[in-house]
């Protein structure tokens, strides 16, 4: 079954939105030193940017989608984006380091509304047998994001300034308002959720084993990757070449993955999928433990890395709506929360493991992450088929 033309319109602008979308949550990570240097702070002081907008997106991503589970989509992504823009604004014109700081909550506001609702949208306008593909597509640009938010920022930031780098962000943003208004239907409404619906989810073993598993797959990847640049440079001797090679294979790899994930899962269904992602990062991740490594192992087994960690997306989106499709709105939103827990925990646990057995540690430690949540996925879908076959 092929989609309309007027879906493929909506899915392909709420893609392109969520691109913006990234690049605007990081390339942050290209201005600290900029902005650290501006206003005089140390760069770690200057990290906070990123800070305020993870906590703020896990925290009021789920809320505000049960608050506004009764308003036409239409007007919930057009009035996410004008929030988005207005935090560039205030991002733009901040005179403190704390009004920066603060803006970057306002972003997470605006993003935390944007990107659950968009995938909804997807899934919702499509057929049954294309919505991971449709759900794929729409995270590609968060996907692309990651692989141009980053040295896009940079970039302009040391060129022009870092608030050039926000009116950047705010210039992208301000079109969108207005394609998105004209394309998503008028009237669009799936099944309302509220938060009584958000406190069935985080009571539910069902569906906290579920957000669980993506914060266990998401922070298997990211206790090796904070940690990829040191370990590059002392086990391999890579230098800033080395380095960006290896992180742009990386990105290359998050795209092929995110573009391949939701043809697969469509034809094999969301927890085939999500079990075989399982297995390769166990058996992948083992490999930084056993570094130095020739490049023709490294440079397959990076890629590798990269594309099953970013395949997972449209996966357990899938898998998410199809569990609870009333309730769909609420666990997308805390699928997208629990991405950014993933990641503060897998960076945490890398920390902790770098400091009390060495770099070679960290591939072993992200591999027995991974295979928790394999666990997970296993315990979860058992509670699931339980549920059904009680129905």
């Amino acid at each position: 079954m092929s989609q309309p033309a007027s879906t493929k319109r909506v899915i392909t602008a709420l893609s392109a939105a969520n691109f913006v979308i990234g690049m605007g949550a990081l390339m942050v990570v290209g201005l600290l030193s900029p902005v650290a240097s501006d206003f005089r702070i140390p760069p770690a002081e200057a990290g906070l940017m990123m800070t305020y907008y993870a906590v703020g997106y896990a925290i009021l991503s789920p809320l505000l989608i049960s608050l506004t589970g009764q308003i036409g989509r239409r007007r919930i992504l057009t009035a996410a984006l004008v929030i988005f823009a207005l935090s560039n604004l205030c991002a733009l014109l901040a005179p403190t380091p704390t009004l920066l700081f603060l803006s970057r909550i306002l972003t997470a506001t605006g993003a935390g509304l944007f990107t659950p609702v968009a995938a909804a949208v997807a899934a919702g306008l499509s057929p049954p047998d294309r919505q991971a593909r449709a759900l794929a597509a729409v995270f590609f640009g968060l996907t692309l994001s990651q692989v141009m938010g980053v040295p896009a920022g940079g970039f302009i930031a040391y060129t022009f300034g870092w608030r050039a780098a926000f009116a950047m962000i705010l210039v992208l943003t301000l079109p969108f308002i207005v394609i998105l208004w004209r394309t998503v239907p008028a009237g669009l409404r799936f099944q309302p959720v509220s938060l009584s619906d958000l406190g069935r989810s985080i009571t539910n073993p069902r569906d906290v084993l579920a957000l669980l598993f993506t914060v266990l797959f998401v922070g298997s990847t990211f206790v090796v990757y904070t940690y990829i640049a040191p370990l590059l440079s002392e086990t391999m001797g890579f230098g800033r070449n080395g380095i960006t090679l290896i992180l742009l294979l990386f990105g290359g790899g998050a795209v092929v993955g995110n573009l391949a994930s939701g043809i697969v899962t469509d034809r094999i269904g969301a927890f085939r999928m999500l079990i075989i992602l399982c297995v390769a990062q166990i058996c992948l991740l083992p490999f930084y433990s056993l570094m130095p490594l020739s490049l023709w192992v490294l440079i397959p087994v990076c890629f590798g890395w990269s594309t099953f960690g970013w395949s997972f997306n449209a996966a357990q989106q899938l898998r998410l709506i199809s569990m609870d499709r009333d309730n769909a709105g609420v666990l997308l939103a805390l699928n997208a929360a629990a991405i950014y827990v993933g990641t503060a925990l897998g960076a945490y646990v890398g920390g902790r493991v770098l400091n009390a057995a060495g770099l070679l540690s960290l591939g072993v430690a992200a591999a027995l992450c991974a295979a928790g949540a394999l666990v997970l996925l296993l315990v979860s879908e058992a509670l699931i088929r339980r549920r059904r076959a009680a129905l």
